[in-house]
Order: C-alpha cells, then sequence, then structure tokens
C-alpha cells in the first residue's frame, strides 16, 4: 500500500508566495517520477510540473518562471515552491508519483489534493 500525502495549501494574496509538499510512504521499491497537477473549479485537471528522479524537469507555461518543483529522494518527497502568485492559479493541487512497489510493479498513485486559494 502506497499513500501520498500533500500539505502547504492555504489562502494568499495576489503576488505573494506558497510551498506545497507531498510525501509518499508505504511499500516502495523506486519512485520514477513524482510531479503537481491542479484543477481549478469547471476545469479539467492540468498538469503543472512534473520531475524524474534524475531531476529532469517539466513546467506548464503558465507556471514557467514562477514555480519550482523540487525532491528529496531521500525523503521519498516532492515540493512546489510558488511565488508570484496570480487568482488564476486558484484550484485544487494534486501530487501524483509513478512508483514501483514492493512487488515491482509500477503505476500511478495520488494524493487527495490540497487547495490553494489566491485573493486578488
Amino acid at each position: 500500500q502506497v499513500q501520498l500525502v500533500e500539505s502547504g495549501g492555504g489562502l494568499v494574496q495576489a503576488g505573494g508566495s506558497l510551498r506545497l509538499s507531498c510525501a509518499a510512504s508505504g511499500s516502495i521499491f523506486s519512485i520514477v517520477a513524482m510531479g503537481w497537477y491542479r484543477q481549478a473549479p469547471g476545469k479539467q485537471r492540468e498538469l503543472v510540473a512534473d520531475i524524474t528522479s534524475g531531476g529532469s524537469t517539466v513546467y506548464a507555461d503558465s507556471v514557467k518562471g514562477r514555480f519550482t518543483i523540487s525532491r528529496d529522494n531521500a525523503k521519498n518527497t516532492v515540493y512546489l515552491q510558488m511565488n508570484s502568485l496570480k487568482p488564476e492559479d486558484t484550484a485544487v493541487y494534486y501530487c501524483k508519483a509513478y512508483i514501483i512497489g514492493g512487488t515491482y510493479y509500477g503505476m500511478d498513485y495520488w494524493g487527495k489534493g490540497t487547495l490553494v486559494t489566491v485573493s486578488s
């Protein structure tokens, strides 16, 4: 059993910053990639940023230059530093990880989400 637990969401004014964290726990052999997705009301879930175990990153165009994804492999944790936040960043942010478990079978796992609200 693998769990992803997010933390760090909240209410912030436009221009402010927040840092999200997501920790994976359970029967983990290897974490191939970890990332953040978000879903705003009435919209589809979209990729925000992704990072591989080797440190390669991908960002959505809308967050490039403002958000930074990083991970601590020893702690099975991924972070999302969000700066210069805008009202349109308001969404539920979900952590996703592709994990190879103790049975050496890989699959995607999702966290339950954390709400980020940016006020104008």
